[in-house]
């Protein structure tokens, strides 16, 4: 039995604050501001400190966000020379069959604009290369891995080889042939890392996305594996993405969707996020992927199936889209509590929120792209004109009754929970701005909602699995300009201090194998 004294954020339905929190076999037995004297244990003082539920990241890519970590991070990057540079010292110690890097954007570095293929093509003239850009929706490639593309990549619309940016289907076509040439024992060694650098940021249950172009859709089955036979509780829930329920229910998986062959439309970056009016100076207004009645053919036969079902849309046209197709599979199909959810909802309109009300549609969002500097506020006005300040309202969403929870995108961003937390409470938006208690269960039990697990986890409260995060400081007694500053110390998962991933790779295939965890 343990026993923590101090500031205990529970994230419950009454954002409670209590001083005492009992645990016992990885089970929370009391939480309450007195200690029952039946309670006898080692008492951990946390003093400055604060205990809140373990962090929930509702959307990334997972074998994405460990492939890529295993390459250059760009992210930071003030220039496209330190760039080469960086591919170059690279280049010469990796073993890699493709290089890549990731995280390349015009608006971080002072050339303001991305590489070429022809400045790839001097790092190396016989290696493959792939610079993805930070939104993860296109990439810069050179000549040598532009040869070894097949023929239908060459024919997809956003195929640009003169400078060697793949946009829109070629970039994904593109992704799914690099993809498809990693390892099996690379990836899932990368995997492993990944899990620990999600726990290191107090994170507990994470959602992936995952369908990137393995052979027999390998990704889709490894994350499965990986989620059952990982060690140390790190709980991960995947979501197919595919249009094809066949492949889902072969796979027993109770979701479908996420982006790629679900994404609904690009995204700003590249100007292919689906508007209902032209971007600024110009007549365009981006590219949905896939006609309404396409979308909601998708949606009714998921929903008929009983799937649950999540849809990238960023633009305000992808986001009526997406609502609209919701609205029919579930007019054709009732059911009480889908949980169906659109994914980013950067701009959403009047009539699509009132659907999302109506029909309980949750909505998986990233606070983590307020103030982005790969996106800058002064780029999104400058395609947005005053759009740009309808994006993220998150206050419309909470105000609406709109369950709204927190994930990275990674490796968009980086998996970090207290920046997804500050940026809530600080929407330059002041009028969309947060609630500390809003944004902590944001980041928390929200998420757990998402995939049904909250009766077991997103709280504190007695009965619940102990997955709980330790703060070096309470984040009511700092000032809400100061919240990206706290940082995790601890995690632990159903009570244990969270230890790193040890097991040889194929052990834990083989455990997530003929395990019937859930996934």
């Amino acid at each position: 039995m343990k026993i923590y004294h101090g500031t205990v954020i529970t994230c419950d339905e009454n954002s409670n604050v209590y001083q005492y929190l009992v645990e016992d076999a990885g089970r929370i037995l009391y939480v309450g501001n007195e200690l029952p004297a039946v309670y006898q244990g080692n008492i951990t003082e946390l003093g400055s400190r604060a205990l809140l539920p373990a962090f929930t990241d509702t959307h990334l890519h997972f074998a994405s966000m460990a492939l890529f970590q295993t390459g250059i991070n760009a992210m930071k990057m003030t220039s496209n020379q330190e760039i080469i540079e960086e591919l170059s010292a690279f280049i010469k110690k990796s073993k890699a069959k493709v290089i890549i890097a990731f995280g390349a954007s015009a608006h971080s570095v002072k050339e303001k604009k991305l590489l070429s293929r022809t400045e790839l093509d001097s790092v190396s003239d016989h290696r493959p290369i792939m610079v993805v850009k930070y939104d993860g929706h296109a990439c810069i490639i050179n000549s040598v891995l532009l040869r070894q593309l097949p023929e239908s990549v060459k024919n997809s619309r956003g195929f640009n080889p003169e400078s060697g940016e793949m946009n829109q289907e070629a970039f994904f076509a593109t992704s799914d042939y690099v993809t498809g040439k990693i390892p099996v024992s690379e990836l899932v060694r990368a995997m492993q890392k990944s899990v620990d650098y999600m726990a290191e940021r107090g994170i507990g249950l994470f959602h992936t996305v995952s369908g990137v172009g393995f052979p027999r859709d390998l990704d889709v089955d490894m994350e499965r594996y990986v989620a059952r036979g990982v060690e140390n509780g790190i709980q991960m829930r995947v979501f197919f993405q595919t249009m094809d329920t066949g492949k889902v229910i072969k796979r027993k998986l109770p979701r479908i969707g996420g982006c790629f062959a679900t994404a609904l439309d690009g995204c700003y970056g590249s100007m292919d996020a689906a508007m209902l009016e032209p971007y600024e100076g110009s007549k365009e207004k981006g590219v949905l992927y896939y006609t309404d009645e396409e979308v909601t053919q998708f949606c009714i036969r998921a929903n008929r199936l009983g799937l649950q079902i999540e849809m990238h849309a960023i633009g305000d046209a992808a986001f009526d889209q997406a609502t609209r197709a919701l609205k029919a599979a579930l007019d054709d199909t009732p059911r009480e509590d889908a949980r169906h959810g659109i994914i980013h909802a950067c701009l959403p309109t009047r009539e699509g929120i009132e659907i999302c009300r109506e029909y309980k549609i949750h909505i998986p969002l990233q606070t983590s792209f307020i103030d982005w500097p790969q996106e800058p506020a002064e780029y999104l006005r400058e395609i947005l004109g005053e759009r740009e300040a309808a994006l993220n309202p998150l206050r419309d969403f909470v105000d609406h009754g709109i369950m709204i929870s927190a994930g990275s995108d990674a490796p968009c961003t980086d998996p970090d929970p207290l920046l997804w937390i500050h940026n809530a409470c600080n929407n330059p938006v002041t009028a969309q701005a947060l609630t500390l208690e809003e944004a902590l269960r944001m980041a928390t039990y929200n998420g757990c909602y998402a995939t049904f697990d909250e009766k077991e986890r997103g709280s504190l409260e007695t009965g619940k699995i102990a997955d709980m995060a330790v703060l070096d400081k309470n984040p009511y007694s700092v000032e809400k300009k100061h919240l990206k500053e706290i940082k995790v110390t601890k995690l632990y998962m159903a009570g244990v201090p969270y230890q790193k991933q040890k097991q040889h790779f194929i052990r834990l295939m083989l455990r997530g194998l003929f395990s019937k965890g859930l996934c």
